[in-house]
C-alpha cells in the first residue's frame, strides 16, 4: 500500500500555502491549510509594533491562536508534512494549535519553513514537544518558492 501524504500549512501572506500546494501537487498529497479562528490582520502581523496580535503570542509561549477547521481523518495519514512562516525564529504559535490536537502516533513528521530572514532555527527541534508518542521526525528545511525541482529532489529524501 502506497504511503498516503498530508501536507498541511498556515500561511498568513499566501507564501506558505503557495508552496504547501505545490509540494501536495507533486507528491499526490492531499492539502490542508490551517485557518485561524480569527484572521490576521496587517496590524496583528506588524511585529514592529509590540502589541500586535503577533507579537503579543509570540511573546507568550502558552498562547494557542484557536484554528477554524479540523483535518477530518487524519488517521488515515502516514506522513504529515507541515509548513509554517518562522515569526520570532519559530513557528507561530498556531502550529502549537495545531500539533496538540491530534494524535500523530505512528506517523511521520516533516515541517518545512518559509522565511524572509531566517531559517528553520530552533523551530525544528522546539516543536518536538507538542506532539507524543511514537512518532518520527524528518530534519526541517526552509523553502522559499515553489520551484519543482528543488521540491521533488527534497521530496524523495524525505518521502
Amino acid at each position: 500500500m502506497a504511503e498516503k501524504v498530508l501536507v498541511t500549512v498556515f500561511s498568513a501572506s499566501g507564501v506558505t500555502r503557495r508552496i504547501g500546494q505545490e509540494i501536495a501537487r507533486i507528491s499526490g498529497g492531499d492539502f490542508f491549510e490551517i485557518e485561524p479562528e480569527e484572521r490576521y490582520t496587517a496590524a496583528d502581523l506588524d511585529w514592529m509594533d509590540r502589541n500586535s496580535r503577533s507579537s503579543v503570542e509570540m511573546n507568550d509561549a502558552s498562547a494557542r491562536p484557536a484554528v477554524r477547521n479540523r483535518v477530518a481523518d487524519m488517521d488515515a495519514y502516514d506522513t504529515v508534512i507541515i509548513g509554517f512562516p518562522i515569526w520570532w525564529g519559530i513557528a507561530p504559535r498556531i502550529i502549537e494549535t495545531f500539533l496538540e490536537s491530534y494524535d500523530f502516533s505512528g506517523k511521520t513528521i516533516v515541517p518545512f519553513c518559509t522565511s524572509g530572514g531566517s531559517g528553520v532555527g530552533r523551530s525544528d527541534t522546539a516543536l518536538h514537544k507538542n506532539v507524543s508518542g511514537d512518532v518520527r521526525w524528518v530534519k526541517g528545511v526552509q523553502i522559499n518558492r515553489p520551484n519543482e525541482a528543488e521540491i521533488r529532489k527534497w521530496l524523495e529524501t524525505v518521502l
